[in-house]
């Protein structure tokens, strides 16, 4: 995502990534693949990139979750466009986190840091959690480690804001609505339970997968009254963290109100759903100018775009000569090997209408889905198919 964002910026990608996909390798001007975030496997990558490009800046992605020491080594090298490591830490803190946000006075679904004693209706969250990884319906019979918390599961549609800031201000660049794996089997299920009539997947994934992220799209049903109590929040939660640039914030609406779930303190997936120069945006907004008023006009935006991630269904190998639609990202090489539940690639789909969209992101799904398992039988017919 964000080697093609600078390359659209006229920027030169110089990229760090664990998959490589083909993407990032037609967008990158070089890059370097690595098997970890760990500050050992950087090292030699970061390295590299000084000596043969004198880089001094750096745009982080996803996955330094997990790593937050790498976080705070990529600061001591480099300036970070973005959030500083200290804010992204703090940001993973959900006892620091939910403190501030009842200090403002910002609702939540209930949360505890100690086991609840009756497990109905309680999720297990990890701390250092990303795109939903790891969320799971709380039992008493599962194992419990150091880092993770316990929240109220909260029904209701599921919303996020993108919005960018400089420490003090902020400009909203969109709300949008997203889905899970398991909440909807396909993107336009996720649109219809929005709008009261909720449908579950036909696809079973277990306790670990049910909440992981798949898909956004920059259309939201709330009323007005409801995205300004949002953005009055974020008036609180930008000078409370310091945020910087690109980020967003998760959260649930039901029956009328709004429950504040996390911020993504980097640029998020969402980022791909709106027209604007965005990333240059990001870049202008963190670094140290005076006046960056300029660069925060709300964005024209034309129709809608969402963006939806393939997941593995069962054990698959990339086929070789496999013939991707038109709209298909994150590809992978042929003979990648994709374990069940893992991402194959995603797709984005654009139309003057939110359901146009909805319905494309289906049929593409579908389309994906079934020529991959069945590529070696048909693919010649497979491959004629257009959503």
């Amino acid at each position: 995502m964000l080697a093609q964002t600078a390359k659209n910026a006229g920027l030169q990608p110089l990229v760090i990534d664990l998959f490589a996909d083909l993407d990032t390798q037609s967008y990158a001007a070089d890059f370097k693949q690595l098997t970890a975030l760990t500050i050992d496997c950087l090292t030699p990558a970061l390295d590299y990139f000084v000596n043969h490009y004198g880089v001094t800046q750096l745009v982080y992605g996803s996955g330094f979750e997990q790593h937050p020491d790498s976080l705070r080594y990529l600061q001591s090298r480099f300036t970070l466009l973005g959030n500083s490591a200290e804010t992204f830490i703090r940001l993973q803190n959900p006892v620091d986190f939910f403190a501030v946000l009842n200090q403002l006075n910002i609702p939540t679904p209930e949360t505890s840091f100690v086991a609840p004693d009756n497990p109905q209706n309680w999720l297990i969250k990890p701390t250092r959690g990303q795109g939903g990884v790891g969320i799971q319906r709380w039992n008493a019979n599962l194992g419990l480690h150091a880092d993770v918390y316990w929240q109220k599961y909260q029904a209701g549609s599921q919303h996020s804001v993108l919005f960018l800031a400089d420490g003090q201000h902020l400009q909203i660049i969109g709300f949008n609505t997203q889905w899970t794996v398991q909440d909807y089997s396909f993107p336009r299920a996720a649109w219809e339970c929005s709008n009261g009539a909720p449908r579950r997947a036909e696809k079973k994934w277990n306790d670990s997968e049910e909440f992981i992220f798949a898909g956004i799209i920059n259309h939201c049903d709330l009323d007005a009254t409801h995205k300004a109590q949002i953005t009055d929040w974020l008036t609180k939660l930008v000078p409370a963290f310091e945020l910087t640039g690109l980020n967003s914030l998760d959260f649930i609406h039901a029956e009328g109100k709004n429950y504040v779930l996390e911020i993504n303190p980097r640029p998020p997936a969402s980022m791909q759903c709106y027209d604007a120069d965005l990333l240059r945006r990001h870049i202008m907004t963190a670094s140290p100018l005076k006046d960056w008023q300029s660069c925060l006009q709300p964005p024209i935006q034309s129709g809608y775009t969402g963006y939806q991630i393939i997941y593995a269904e069962q054990d698959i190998q990339i086929p070789n000569g496999y013939r991707w639609e038109n709209g298909v990202m994150d590809i992978p090489v042929a003979g990648a090997i994709c374990k069940t539940g893992q991402p194959i690639c995603s797709i984005i789909a654009h139309h003057n209408q939110a359901h146009a969209v909805l319905n494309e992101l289906t049929i593409k799904q579908h389309i994906i889905q079934r020529s991959l398992y069945t590529w070696k039988t048909t693919p010649a017919l497979i491959n004629s198919l257009n959503p």
